[in-house]
């Protein structure tokens, strides 16, 4: 596809979407997938395939503008990131291998249904106990489980990695800058096959629109996670995993 015959007006809602849901990823750690997915999907009409086709490939760039701007600002806990990287990639590629015989639409409304619960809890949490920092002890499972259910369900890595970690008592900026920079190795490893079979021609069009909003709120997202109070960020945890993990099981349920 010729890149200077692409309609501007056709690319801008696409930068809009890959730019919002970056903004909140980049800065809570979670929803990348599931907020691009929900706006792709029940906003412009973009048929569900086709949408999650687009997100896996922009999340190869977006993750790794995001893990490099957490870097520079200081927020990865190397011990955490070496500590759910293997796991995390062993649970993605299996996710991926197995994705052909599990009927992820019959999984997703309770792995959602999950995270709406835990959404809540965070949310309560932050509005009345000010958080008590401690080490996350479960953490190599968690990865497994994340990872897993990322390539079998289509998102999930940064809900679930990002929320039970919080809900462990470990540090929210250290959490939300390792589990993005993870992220980067994880849709790698899951998205290479796919990448290959499309092949390169599809980063244009709607896809570049994605990828360019994304790419921009990187750093953007890195920056607020620095500087945002922690119990705001607990709460706006809270609030974006409840809503956009309850709106997944209105559409897979009732929609």
């Amino acid at each position: 596809m010729d890149f200077g015959s692409i309609d501007l007006a056709f690319l801008l809602p696409f930068i809009a979407v890959g730019f919002a849901a970056q903004l909140v990823d980049g800065a809570l750690g979670m929803a990348f997938g599931v907020i691009t997915n929900t706006l792709l999907v029940a906003v412009m009409g973009v048929p569900p395939a086709v949408a999650s086709q687009r997100v896996h490939v922009v999340e190869c760039f977006t993750t790794a503008t995001s893990g490099i701007s957490h870097l520079l600002h200081g927020n990865i806990d190397k011990a955490l990131f070496l500590r759910l990287l293997l796991p995390g990639l062993a649970g993605g590629i299996t996710g991926a291998y197995l994705l052909s015989s599990l009927d992820a639409g019959v999984v997703k409304p309770f792995v959602l249904l999950y995270l709406s619960g835990i959404g809540i809890y965070l949310f309560v949490r932050g509005l009345f106990y000010p958080p008590k920092l401690r080490e996350a002890k479960l953490i190599a499972p968690l990865g497994l489980l994340g990872g897993f259910l990322d390539a079998a369900g289509g998102g999930g890595w940064g809900p679930v990695v990002t929320s039970n970690l919080l809900i462990q008592g470990a540090d929210p900026r250290k959490v939300v800058g390792t589990v993005n920079s993870v992220e980067f190795f994880l849709t790698l490893a899951v998205s290479a096959t796919f990448i290959f079979k499309i092949g390169i021609a599809d980063v244009a069009g709607a896809t570049a629109g994605l990828l360019i909003g994304g790419v921009a709120a990187a750093p953007i997202g890195a920056w607020v996670a620095k500087r945002i109070p922690v119990k705001p960020m607990l709460i706006l945890v809270g609030v974006v995993l409840t809503l956009t993990s309850a709106f997944g099981v209105y559409k897979a349920w009732l929609g």
